[in-house]
């Protein structure tokens, strides 16, 4: 790349999970590779629509430090049709798209458009061939299912979501019998909130008899504020708390922080430190829904177990892609959410949805609890864990083997670096 002549570069994303653990590790990259100076090399996010968006992308994005410009999803299709951003961006002459979410079409169609390289980053499939200049692909499996004669556009450079946790030290196991704290990630959508959150509430307070001394944390994501956390502990607001036979709770706010308190006098801190690695890396286990923060822990080394309960079928509705748009249709997206779930419980069977299973190739490191879940049944299997230190221990050193080795982000840097 000639750096000496003025160059954009657009990232393209689509939801909080790409912002965080793609987004934030690529543009980290760039500068490192590229320099700091504006007047060079300039980057600028734009987000595309997406049903699990959580509306404070844009927000999110603007704290990153080596981002310059950031454009949300609302305005995306406009610019698709026209050209033209919100507020009037300029561009340079030459430019690379970088696709870090959504549609492969899109950095197809905004690099003809303004006569730019493109570069997709691909987990499982490697779309539009012949149209993408480059591709950085998760592994040598998406490659196999390459045409021969675009081979020479491929490199791997493994996950990116392992690529911001890798470096913390998380190799010890704490003494469960007088230090156990218990992390329990809620999720930010709304699908995962309504019965995750009063779910986990429960099964806390069944630890807690068991485990007096034990705390409990919520790592809040940065795109839900606390009141819309203490909505899904109100029953006046979320009637999936009696479907789940869950725990209702209240917002504390006090001078030396806030946490949630169900009736029974159980506390849960709520941490808005962001990234919570530090957080992640001193609990003993976590509760978890599934989605990116299962690779979050697992990048860590942390512990978990994975729940997602589906006692009310036409509310688990956060699934990505075109069903994600279907099942949050006005109207009939609730008959098809339930029709979608069910057959989705009928057909997972063995299949593994947490990410460090994935990375297993479907092994289950970590357990995965589906279907109708109770929160007395979870706590008593958490318990046993909490008993059985060894477990733990054993699910850190698989999560360690199978995590991968960083360095996603900067050979995808190296990639963007080296185009003519």
């Amino acid at each position: 790349m000639n750096t000496i002549e003025p160059i954009d570069i657009i990232i393209l994303s689509n939801a909080p999970g790409e912002v965080t653990t793609w987004v934030r590790p690529v543009v980290r990259a760039l500068r490192a590779k590229l320099g700091e100076d504006r007047s060079t090399i300039r980057i600028s996010v734009m987000m595309s629509p997406c049903p699990n968006a959580s509306g404070r992308e844009v927000q999110m994005l603007t704290a990153y430090p080596e981002i310059d410009r950031v454009q949300g999803a609302e305005h995306f299709t406009k610019f698709l049709v026209w050209g033209k951003t919100a507020e009037g961006w300029d561009w340079r002459s030459k430019g690379i798209v970088i696709f870090l979410g959504g549609d492969q079409f899109f950095p197809v169609l905004i690099g003809k458009r303004l006569g730019y390289q493109t570069v997709v980053y691909a987990e499982w499939a490697a779309r539009w061939q012949g149209s993408i200049d480059r591709f950085a692909v998760m592994n040598a499996q998406v490659i196999d299912k390459v045409k021969p004669q675009y081979l020479n556009k491929f490199t791997v450079v493994g996950d990116l979501m392992v690529e911001s946790q890798s470096s913390l030290n998380s190799d010890v196991i704490k003494d469960h019998n007088n230090d156990i704290t218990i992390g329990l990630l809620v999720g930010s959508k709304v699908a995962k909130l309504g019965m995750g959150l009063p779910l986990m509430l429960a099964i806390a307070e069944h630890i807690k008899v068991v485990y007096p001394q034990a705390k409990f944390v919520i790592p809040v994501a940065p795109t839900i504020d606390l009141a819309t956390i203490a909505k899904y502990g109100d029953p006046a607001h979320n009637p999936a708390i009696v479907m789940v036979n869950g725990a209702t709770s209240i917002l504390i706010e006090a001078e030396t922080g806030c946490y949630l308190q169900t009736p029974s006098g159980l506390k849960v801190t709520l941490h808005t430190e962001f990234p919570a690695y530090e957080l992640l890396t001193e609990c003993t286990l976590c509760l978890t829904t599934i989605g990116a923060n299962t690779a979050e822990l697992g990048a860590l080394g942390v512990p978990m177990i994975v729940i997602l309960p589906m006692q009310q079928l036409d509310a688990m509705r956060a699934w990505d892609g075109g069903l994600g748009v279907l099942v949050n249709l006005p109207l009939i997206g609730s008959l098809i959410a339930k029709i979608v779930n069910t057959i989705a419980l009928r057909t997972l069977g063995n299949r593994k949805l947490a990410w460090p299973n994935i990375w297993a190739n479907q092994r289950e490191i970590v357990p995965e609890l589906i279907g109708y879940l109770d929160a007395k049944t979870v706590a008593e299997f958490t318990i046993d864990y909490l008993k059985h230190p060894e477990k733990l221990a054993m699910m850190k050193a698989e999560l360690r083997q199978v995590r991968g080795a960083a360095g996603a982000a900067d050979k995808l840097a190296t990639i963007v670096e080296n185009l003519p």
